[in-house]
């Protein structure tokens, strides 16, 4: 497929300030104060706090919230994540019931759960991502279920202990181009990531994606990073800007332009994925459930 690399409006973000699409008003109504409640005394961690999430307000104003499991402390440094670093504690074997019981209280029909890496643990985790799975299915039998996974290292036994409990949706980040892979993700490998989507994809799950614009990427790298999700089948992809979480974190290179995310959503339609959430303050899990209908129904 013959794509034209288009040029748009560059806005480096050190010469600037951030633009008025990237400002957002915080609401906290009381459907927030309830989400927040329940998180609180259900002693749960959501990856809109941990990773400061643009989105939580409107997100927990509207009832949904994405479930971080496997505690809040990650085993990897990637250079753009605000998600704290450091040795993890013992997992806790009560989390994957808590989540289920959160998950009741907020009437979900569509739950999404993350988690960290746990580079420690022979499994990665995914034995507690599968005992979730399983418990949401059977406690709200007519939810479909969303898991974004970490790469394992590259498990792919762990890998299958996920697909063997049939979440609708298996998600993976790509998170950027191939070019500056080592520098936003050093624990992570290109490839290693791809294959993950082939290996979901070849057992007929469906599959979804994401990256960060805005981090030291080009247009044509987004583009060919594109094309190989679309080789190895991936259903939905999301595209967001990056915002620096802190000093310590990688700098935002420029502010990306919406003409742009839009681009990427026309050229993603034209590729073929079922669905491209593509616009500046796209996270992984924004709006989730109406793109899991997209593909599910």
């Amino acid at each position: 497929m013959s794509i034209e690399v288009r040029d748009f409006p560059q806005i480096p973000a050190k010469d600037s300030r951030k633009p008025a699409w990237l400002k957002i008003r915080l609401q906290h109504g009381k459907t927030y104060k309830n989400i927040k409640n329940l998180m609180t005394e259900n002693s749960l961690n959501t990856v809109c706090e941990e990773a400061q999430c643009p989105n939580m307000s409107e997100c927990w104003n509207r009832g949904t919230a994405t479930f971080m499991i496997l505690g809040d402390i990650c085993t990897r440094s990637c250079g753009f994540c605000a998600v704290k670093t450091g040795r993890p504690p013992m997992l806790d074997e009560e989390e994957p019931k808590r989540v289920v019981d959160a998950a009741l209280k907020m009437d979900l029909n569509h739950v999404v759960v993350t988690s960290v890496n746990r580079d420690e643990r022979e499994d990665g985790g995914a034995s507690v991502f599968a005992d979730t799975i399983a418990r949401l299915h059977d406690a709200m039998p007519d939810v479909s279920v969303e898991v974004l996974i970490p790469d394992f290292r590259g498990n792919w036994d762990a890998l299958q202990t996920v697909i063997d409990a049939e979440p609708e949706i298996l998600n993976h980040n790509m998170e950027t181009v191939e070019r500056i892979y080592k520098r936003v993700r050093p624990q992570a490998k290109y490839p290693r990531s791809l294959e993950l989507l082939y290996r979901a994809k070849q057992q007929g799950m469906r599959t979804k994606s994401g990256i960060m614009v805005g981090i030291g990427e080009e247009t044509q790298e987004v583009v060919n990073l594109m094309q190989d999700l679309r080789e190895v089948d991936v259903d939905i992809m999301t595209i967001g800007q990056y915002l620096q979480p802190s000093d310590s974190h990688l700098p935002v290179d420029r502010y990306v332009h919406p003409a742009e995310f839009k681009y990427y959503r026309e050229i993603g339609e034209r590729m073929g994925f079922d669905v491209v959430e593509s616009g500046p303050m796209v996270r992984s899990s924004y709006h989730a459930d109406e793109q899991a209908s997209g593909v599910l129904n």
